[in-house]
């Protein structure tokens, strides 16, 4: 079974990149551009992997992130906060909430796949 990425953003070229580079990494992609959609989407269907923008529209990444991790039904689901805050407090932050990883943008397209790649694997797992 392809395993599958929640991209939310709400940027759209950092959409359109990302949504491209997962696709070419052969996985299943969806997206979401503010925090109350990406909610309606991980109940729609829960992605393996979300990579979750920090500030965004109607509920920012943090709260998205500790809404995922307080549903014990989503508790697999790992989380890449990507922002462009990069403050240690900030990080500090997102991997209290529950996050795995954090990302700064304006980052490397190799190392989001790269990072991807180490939480999930091949596209192909099951």
């Amino acid at each position: 079974m392809t395993r599958s990425v929640l991209v939310v953003d709400d940027e759209p070229n950092i959409v359109l990149s990302l949504e491209f580079l997962m696709k070419q990494a052969g996985y299943d992609v969806r997206v979401a551009r503010d925090g109350e959609a990406a909610l309606q989407a991980i109940a729609e269907k829960v992605p393996d992997l979300i990579l979750l923008d920090v500030m965004m529209p109607k509920r920012d990444g943090y709260d998205v992130c500790q809404t995922v991790r307080s549903n014990p039904q989503w508790q697999d689901v790992r989380i890449i906060m990507l922002t462009a805050r990069g403050r240690e407090v900030e990080k500090e932050k997102g991997l209290a909430l529950g996050a795995d990883d954090y990302i700064t943008k304006p980052f490397s397209t190799r190392e989001v796949v790269e990072r991807v790649k180490f939480f999930l694997g091949s596209a192909d797992q099951s």
